[in-house]
């Protein structure tokens, strides 16, 4: 039998052919780690992604087999000076510094004046970042940006940048989710242990110990001088869903197979780009786009005017103030669904969601909700098998984000990923009945009245 060690090798090499092959019969290269990001027709490509995957996988796997234990450890135990470095680059804004001087770089001493660090100290922090492949070292205190540090860079002209911390990452959503992550998530992150190791009622989180507030993450971005961070957290989360691939919704349920008319709820849908898809796919249904007060008023209604004025105008979506903690008043839709939702909140919260949908639902009504599922880092029987040796979720290939996701929930709202049986224990606890999942990027969870 192939060893662990060959096996892991051997995917690596069977992955690079891919890529390598992929590329060379659109006759483009393959992207170099060396130059900004210019993103390929290929890169969302099925055998691409796939290739990618096994070859993510597999390296980290290999590192971890090979590596002498000690280093590996405490590379992950410093873990939060990635964090911290990162956050420095992105809040200063050294990449926009970069973006325009080209592959030869500039000194770090010109890039501290505009960013107003020290040179001597920011050298510290880009070879520190360098050394792990975001940015690039070209000459002993010259950096340039490369594929990984190109991303970082904002919509806004660097003055711009300067001036106005509140606009700062507006259509940078690459950025701005970098930026949430090294400042609000970084420093709740310091109290989990805290947390765990006494009793704390659901309504709090890490989140509320480290900043000393009894307010939601939600509420504390509406404080005091947090609205730029609300702000940034919203266009990262923006981004985020914006890449997600429509046919995950469009096709995530039968719509099609719906009665003329049928009523569909969108549960704390904030300003319905999911219905506006759906909309736009089955015009033959009527809409309801359901959020809190603020939302709709705010955002949603500019949404619509701008996207597709008519439909509110011809009544096919319905914009709707509801708080989806209190009784629903659409009553016995057709389909009530959910995104990215459910792994904002704890058991118990969620269970209150739910019920009250129950409790507005016909016999024949549907519940959707679409969320991450979590996958087992072991071997799943309901799900395909990984290549021999890896893990069952591919490590950090696929496992990496969702297991990030699941501690990023849990560290500022108590909330968190769950698996397949996690989802059906949440539809038994609150009368919904589960009838199958389609898995994907967000897997579609079906559940009828129980």
């Amino acid at each position: 039998m192939t060893t662990p060690l060959k096996a892991l090798a051997d995917i690596i090499s069977s992955g690079v052919q891919t890529l390598e092959s992929a590329y060379s019969k659109k006759g483009i290269p393959f992207p170099s780690l060396d130059d900004p990001l210019q993103p390929t027709f290929l890169d969302n490509e099925h055998d691409v992604v796939t290739a990618t995957n096994l070859i993510v996988a597999a390296a980290h796997q290999i590192i971890a087999a090979v590596r002498q234990p000690m280093d590996t450890v405490y590379e992950y135990a410093a873990g939060m000076y990635m964090s911290a470095t990162l956050g420095v680059a992105v809040e200063v804004n050294v990449p926009d510094v970069l973006k325009d001087v080209g592959p030869q770089g500039l000194h770090v001493d010109e890039i501290g004046r505009e960013v107003e660090i020290d040179g001597d100290k920011l050298a510290r922090i880009l070879r520190y970042l360098a050394t792990r492949h975001v940015f690039k070292q070209v000459a002993p205190n010259v950096f340039a940006n490369n594929r990984l540090s190109s991303i970082l860079v904002k919509a806004r002209p660097l003055g711009e940048l300067k001036a106005n911390q509140l606009t700062k990452y507006d259509g940078a959503s690459a950025a701005a989710m970098v930026g949430h992550f090294t400042d609000d998530c970084f420093k709740s992150s310091t109290s989990i242990a805290t947390y765990l190791r006494s009793p704390r009622e659901d309504s709090e989180a890490p989140f509320n110990l480290a900043m000393g507030t009894k307010a939601t993450v939600w509420e504390w971005f509406e404080e005091g001088d947090n609205p730029w961070r609300g702000r940034r957290f919203t266009i990262g989360m923006t981004g985020a869903f914006d890449h997600l691939p429509p046919a995950l919704f469009t096709e995530g349920f039968d719509w099609k197979d719906l009665q003329d008319g049928s009523v569909v709820v969108d549960v704390g849908g904030g300003v319905g780009p999911v219905t506006l898809l759906l909309a736009k796919a089955f015009p033959n249904l009527k809409f309801v786009v359901e959020d809190q007060e603020e939302v709709i008023n705010l955002g949603a209604r500019k949404f619509w005017e701008d996207q597709a004025p008519n439909a509110i105008i011809d009544g096919s979506v319905v914009l709707k103030v509801q708080n989806f903690f209190e009784p629903q008043t659409i009553r016995h839709a057709a389909v009530y669904f959910l995104r990215a939702i459910m792994h904002d909140w704890p058991d118990s919260a969620c269970i209150t969601i739910l019920k009250n949908l129950r409790a507005a639902a016909s016999s024949s009504s549907k519940l959707v909700i679409f969320d991450a599922m979590m996958p087992y880092a072991c071997a799943d029987p309901s799900g395909p098998p990984s290549p021999y040796p890896l893990l069952g979720n591919l490590g950090l290939a696929v496992g990496g984000y969702v297991t990030m996701a699941d501690l990023q929930m849990f560290n500022m709202a108590n909330g968190q990923e769950r698996t397949l049986a996690q989802f059906v224990q949440l539809g038994n606890a609150s009368g919904w009945k589960f009838e199958g999942v389609r898995p994907g990027l967000l897997a579609a969870f079906e559940f009828s009245t129980a």
